[in-house]
């Protein structure tokens, strides 16, 4: 016993013995010398509980309390050691009244501390913030992420090296994740999930020192977390949310629901991330779209990736949408369903960041979404589903032409060239003698209509800028196709590019009554001239090779007819007039020398007497000339006797004449009426327009 007792009354072993008899010591000691023992600080933080947990925190003592911490901050890691000492016996013995006093307790002191041993003392707090969280009652975690959420908002003056938050992360996480049986508690524990993340990300962030919280195992599991709690609500199913405004922030969060508060976090993440951050955001993004089936209906893949758009800095914009078309690149094998469903999403948010296109950026999205296109055409090929497949290759068009609509108007010129060179058949001329493969002739319709649609989206300025000799020449000789499609498709391009008054839509049929189409004529401007001498001829051989074709149908001479009739009314001057008028008679020699059969003669003879028409309003000179020839050929005709006959007649064959023509038949006995359907008791004659304009 002597030896024992000397033992423990050492100088250096003394401060330990009255150390451990201090904290064996209860509360209420019988003694009373015990609390003389006790450090100050200990004093100050047993003052602060009350006897009965209830009461809540004693005002008084914890005002005391603030005061020696503000005034002695070296103690303030022993204060959150002891703090936390207190939480854990007291979370063991099940006291959750005093475990919330611990907490309000370490509230206070975080927001009136701010000295720089407040990182020792935040070790403390988040040693009892875990201990909260890793509580299986709902209460408990709930005041843990209340506290953490206050602590988020403070910025420290010294930043933290070695703190971690991957236990708050995941933790936080699975709470988005709570499917309580009790419907409010879920949603509390949803929330305050939410929250918890919102604060990490904020905190994080705040501290470029700190732990990077942008590191893919945390994004892998924030971002998922905060889109399930996003997926199924209404607002997005319905596309009916507002995407483009942010949310009021003011609101009281505790009238938010959870995918409210899950939207606003996604998009303050998003809006901290820097250039080389953004990949490790959407790629979890587009995982959890992949494994949750979100493709197919993908109303709520457009809302989120138009949040993400929207929230995103402008410059790094385009980085979203290059990463949407990787993951397009690596679901290639995937169902026509997933892929239109991918596409889809791509043309709904790939007009917002088209501004931000430059330089070469733009020619890589277009050749992406060209390559696409040309798969899918293979893919038909070889037995794919035609019709979904179909759908798709609508989706890429659609989608390159909002992403042209919103680019300026020199780099659509570049984006038309570069898809008209990536369009087979237009570096040479089509011979006609061999066919060309199937996949070859689909895939230039399929990229004349890519290139229709973003012709649609240019306004042209002057002809000498939009056909460049490079970009005319290749057209002309797709112009020439064997195919009628092709040749439809360039005459509808060229109706895209030349026309600058909205005059096409009035012209999409041959008329005589041309005080119906109230066309707007341009005035004659000097560079469309200069243009006109270098490269009309060009444009009026193609004409007249297209009146040729024996497969022309009758889109194919009323698109003709457009052509012919916009390049009147935009270059008014007398060489165009002249030009036309040389092509004209050389049509009409076409229709008459048996080149053609017996309906493609009538469609040209009709079709030259549209133009012809009003060539001589024009140039009043003809207007006589015209008027008496129209009128000699009524004597011709007999059913075109009657007053108005001949522009009935004129609709009447061009609405029912078949589609494609019939094979070549002896010119004699052939009426204008049976080639047209229609049935007349006049007499036979060979043709409607047997010496119509020819001087």
């Amino acid at each position: 016993m002597t030896s024992f007792l000397g033992c423990c009354l050492k100088r250096d072993r003394l401060s330990e013995v009255v150390e451990v008899v201090v904290v064996k010591c209860p509360d209420s000691c019988c003694c009373g010398c015990c609390s003389a023992f006790r450090p100050r600080y200990k004093r100050l933080v047993d003052n602060i509980f009350p006897a009965n947990p209830e009461d809540g925190l004693v005002k008084s003592n914890m005002d005391k309390l603030m005061w020696y911490a503000m005034n002695s901050p070296g103690k303030l890691d022993h204060i959150g050691d002891y703090l936390a000492h207190r939480l854990y016996r007291d979370i063991n013995r099940k006291k959750t009244g005093y475990v919330i006093i611990s907490m309000d307790a370490l509230d206070q002191l975080l927001v009136s501390c701010h000295a720089n041993n407040l990182n020792l003392f935040v070790e403390s707090f988040l040693q009892m913030v875990q201990k909260l969280l890793e509580s299986t009652e709902p209460t408990l975690q709930l005041r843990a992420t209340q506290s953490f959420e206050k602590f988020a908002n403070i910025r420290e003056d010294t930043p933290s090296y070695h703190r971690r938050y991957d236990f708050l992360v995941s933790k936080f996480s699975s709470m988005c994740y709570s499917n309580d049986d009790d419907v409010i508690t879920r949603k509390q524990l949803r929330i305050a999930g939410i929250k918890g993340l919102q604060g990490v990300v904020r905190k994080t962030d705040w501290d470029n020192l700190g732990e990077n919280i942008w590191l893919p195992t945390h994004m892998e599991k924030i971002v998922p977390s905060l889109l399930y709690n996003m997926q199924g609500n209404e607002p997005y199913v319905k596309g009916t949310t507002e995407v483009g405004d942010a949310p009021d922030n003011h609101q009281n969060d505790g009238e938010k629901e959870p995918h409210e508060l899950a939207e606003m976090c996604l998009r303050e993440l998003v809006s901290r991330a820097t250039y080389g951050k953004i990949h490790n955001i959407v790629k979890p993004l587009l995982i959890h779209l992949d494994q949750q089936n979100l493709w197919v209906s993908n109303s709520f893949a457009v809302q989120t990736f138009k949040i993400l758009m929207f929230s995103i800095q402008a410059q790094y914009s385009i980085t979203v949408i290059e990463l949407l078309m990787a993951h397009l690149n690596e679901r290639s094998s995937e169902s026509p369903q997933i892929r239109t469903g991918i596409a889809d999403v791509l043309s709904k948010v790939i007009p917002i960041a088209a501004g931000e296109c430059i330089g070469p950026s733009v020619i890589e999205i277009i050749n992406s979404l060209l390559e696409h296109i040309r798969s899918s055409v293979v893919g038909v090929l070889n037995g794919k589903e035609g019709s979904a497949e179909k759908v798709y290759q609508e989706t890429l068009i659609h989608a390159l032409g909002e992403y042209a609509n919103h680019l300026p108007d020199y780099q659509k010129i570049d984006s038309m060239v570069f898809i008209l060179n990536k369009v087979p058949g237009s570096d040479r001329v089509d011979d006609g003698e061999s066919p060309r493969p199937e996949a070859e002739v689909k895939l230039q319709h399929l990229l004349l209509k890519s290139l229709l649609k973003v012709g649609t989206k240019y306004t042209t300025a002057q002809y000498s800028t939009t056909f460049a000799q490079s970009f005319l020449v290749r057209l002309m000789r797709l112009s020439v196709s064997s195919n009628a499609d092709v040749r439809l498709i360039v005459q509808q391009i060229l109706h895209t590019l030349i026309d600058r008054h909205q005059n096409t839509d009035k012209l999409m049929k041959p008329t005589l009554e041309l005080t119906r189409l109230g066309l707007t004529i341009g005035k004659p401007v000097r560079q469309d001239v200069n243009f006109w001498k270098k490269s009309g001829n060009e444009l009026l051989l193609s004409i007249q090779e297209n009146c040729e074709f024996a497969n022309n149908r009758l889109a194919n001479i009323e698109a003709i007819y457009a052509t012919l009739m916009l390049l009147v009314t935009e270059i008014r001057c007398d060489d165009v007039i002249v030009d036309i008028l040389r092509v004209l008679f050389y049509i009409q020699n076409t229709a008459q020398s048996g080149k053609v059969n017996a309906v493609a003669s009538i469609q040209l003879h009709a079709m030259v007497a549209a133009v012809m028409v009003v060539i001589s309003h024009m140039v009043p000179t003809l207007k006589d000339h015209v008027g008496a020839v129209i009128k000699k050929s009524y004597k011709v005709c007999h059913a075109f006797q009657q007053p108005d006959t001949l522009q009935n007649k004129l609709t009447e064959i061009f609405s029912r004449l078949p589609p494609t023509c019939p094979p070549a038949q002896p010119a004699a006995g052939m009426t204008c009426d049976s080639a047209a359907g229609i049935t007349s008791p006049s007499s036979i004659y060979q043709l409607p327009y047997p010496d119509i304009f020819i001087y």
